[in-house]
């Protein structure tokens, strides 16, 4: 188990230009007087939701005291939760009480993403479940109603039942056909404003990548059916991909937000707003995608293959 995963030291504080150390830890009152107590300079900032120290040596004695205090102040912490679980506890199939709090549900992205939300959770993958210590179950209590939820919602039987009410159905026919359009990786775009290719763009779709204009043109009920107008002329097809965070960091903003002349177009330049919201998912995903891949992101969908 990670024994430091929510608590961030940073040797610098930038927005400040100021030397010194950035200390970001789960709240607890007797840790926050420890912490001030051993560190009188420390002061809290609203912008950055963490303690800032002054100096050069920040960082080393912030680490130094962690190394003598975590211990004690996590230990602490987990018979307070023990406590509190025990005062009232939650009778779920989907939750265990052992040393710690294990929980198992079927695949859902909504449970990864609430238990990844909750201080030091850990996805074990030799018990194939979510692992969150006693110190954290006020977060896990708050987020429960949503996991459980989520989990018999992901119920195979469940699953089924929906699958079964939405089969035949204009909605689903319709959902067919735009991921099938989407998997295509194909956008229409004004034959006389053409995009520019290998920089990231931001589309009705969210942002792209424009690898190729193939020239041909675009059928105009697949246009309006899938994307909506596109400008008064001629829409041809181009190629893209969706960008890496690494890409999306780098890419340049704009400073104002798209004329409707830009929104007709199909594509613009993205605000530093829009950038933020697509750099969250790319990473979420990439984070996604990897710790699958080596079995640390929780259960697998049911018809994936090991």
């Amino acid at each position: 188990m990670p024994s430091r995963t929510d608590i961030e030291v940073k040797d610098t504080d930038a927005a400040a230009e100021k030397p010194g150390a950035i200390a970001a830890f789960p709240y607890d009152r007797l840790t926050v007087e420890r912490f001030r107590a051993a560190f009188p300079r420390a002061r809290w900032r609203d912008d950055l939701r963490a303690w800032f120290v002054p100096g050069t040596t920040a960082g080393r004695r912030i680490d130094r005291w962690l190394g003598r205090e975590l211990a004690g102040v996590l230990a602490h912490a987990d018979e307070k939760g023990r406590d509190a679980f025990a005062f009232e506890p939650i009778d779920s199939p989907y939750l265990e009480a052992a040393e710690d709090l294990r929980i198992r549900t079927p695949y859902s992205k909504t449970v990864v993403e609430e238990l990844r939300a909750v201080p030091w959770a850990w996805w074990d993958p030799d018990l194939k479940a979510w692992r969150v210590p006693f110190r954290a179950w006020e977060d896990l209590r708050r987020r429960w109603p949503s996991i459980e939820a989520a989990a018999r919602r992901n119920e195979p039987e469940e699953r089924r039942k929906r699958q079964e009410a939405r089969r035949g159905t204009p909605e689903s026919e319709d959902a067919a056909a735009r991921a099938g359009e989407r998997r295509r990786h194909r956008h229409p775009v004004p034959a006389d404003a053409l995009p520019p290719l290998q920089r990231v763009l931001m589309t009705g779709q969210g942002a792209v990548i424009f690898t190729d204009i193939t020239g041909e043109i675009a059928d105009d009920d697949i246009v309006r059916r899938h994307y909506g107008a596109v400008g008064p002329g001629v829409a041809v097809w181009a190629q893209w991909r969706p960008p890496t965070h690494a890409e999306l960091v780098k890419a340049w903003p704009s400073r104002w937000p798209e004329s409707e002349a830009e929104r007709d177009r199909g594509w613009w330049q993205p605000t530093l707003e829009q950038l933020r919201d697509e750099r969250r998912k790319a990473r979420s995903k990439e984070r996604s995608l990897a710790t699958r891949n080596d079995g640390a992101d929780g259960p697998r969908r049911p018809e994936e293959k090991p």
